[in-house]
């Protein structure tokens, strides 16, 4: 049951309950148009970049992007020099630009959500096997880069 503890089905549910709320809310409570359209369409985007360039960068690196496996490699180049998770930060992008598209305000509050569940059950988790292997050099790297942004 591992392999169904992965951000991607975290971000599929969270997707999912957001879709839910905008097929339930009254059509009374919706706003925003055009531009909440392309806000969120550009957060969308935004998002699938930063996983797209942060896979890249990782296959380059020759290191897992699998949450639960251990890193051969501490990944500190590219969008990594930016953020820490880069493909986290573009799934909290995707589900907020999803709750604007379907113009969902309240399922903003997902997002904060979701970032908080990440943290716990991945992040930390992460940065722990990282903290251990690469010693001095995650903790310089955490100095100068951000765990989200």
């Amino acid at each position: 049951m591992k392999w169904i503890d992965i951000p991607p089905v975290w971000l599929l549910l969270a997707i999912v309950f957001t879709w839910w709320i905008a097929v339930l809310q009254p059509d009374t409570l919706r706003f925003g148009g055009p531009v909440m359209q392309l806000t969120g369409g550009l957060l969308v985007g935004g998002g699938v970049v930063l996983m797209l360039l942060a896979a890249i960068e990782m296959r380059k690196q020759r290191t897992t992007i699998v949450p639960h496996m251990e890193a051969d490699h501490l990944v500190t180049t590219g969008i990594f020099s930016r953020s820490r998770n880069p493909i986290y930060l573009g799934d909290a992008l995707v589900l907020a630009g999803l709750a604007l598209r379907w113009e969902v305000p309240v399922a903003l509050l997902l997002v904060p959500l979701f970032m908080g569940t990440i943290t716990q059950r991945f992040i930390i988790p992460e940065e722990n096997r990282l903290r251990v292997k690469f010693r001095a050099d995650f903790a310089r790297y955490c100095q100068r880069t951000r765990r989200w942004v």
